[in-house]
């Protein structure tokens, strides 16, 4: 897939509404849940024990954290588009999140991602929000699905966020 480069953020507000191009499949390893168990303090066995989880979740396996499912998206997103004259861009927050399907260990997944709406964050910056669907290979239903909002920034604006 080839990332999409964008000049401005006036070329991405005509991209308002539209679909980005879809992502690489990403494999979510048992290695990257043991590693975010041990970030979050979160080690749930359903998550880190493989024998337990073998026998005793109705996955038979171990799946990723929602969350980490969830943070997956900014660094997919920056896989998927650039905007040249941004200098600095940040997590601003989420309007919507669900969990439609567990991603088990092991799984790939994939973005899908559109352009919801760009808007003027102060004299420099734009407040874009992104709706996400994180795809999870062979399975009909997604991962995650979520409304993401980032901000953008061009030149050396410091902004109270």
């Amino acid at each position: 897939m080839a990332k999409l480069q964008l000049h401005d953020f006036s070329a991405l507000r005509a991209l308002e509404g539209k679909d980005l191009p879809e992502g690489d499949w990403v494999a979510v390893t048992q290695a990257m849940i043991d590693a975010f168990a041990r970030a979050t303090g979160d080690d749930q066995w359903i998550h880190t024990d493989a024998e337990k989880a073998r026998l005793h979740s109705p996955f038979g396996t171990t799946v990723a954290h929602g969350f980490l499912t969830l943070s997956l998206l900014s660094g997919l997103l920056g896989d998927l588009i650039a905007v040249e004259s941004a200098t600095m861009g940040v997590n601003y927050g989420l309007n919507k999140v669900r969990f439609p399907s567990p991603v088990p260990s092991g799984s790939r997944v994939r973005l899908r991602a559109r352009v919801a709406g760009v808007e003027p964050y102060g004299e420099e910056g734009v407040r874009v929000t992104w709706n996400c669907i994180l795809e999870l290979e062979h399975s009909p239903k997604p991962a995650c699905v979520a409304e993401f909002v980032s901000l953008m920034f061009a030149g050396g604006q410091r902004d109270s966020i």
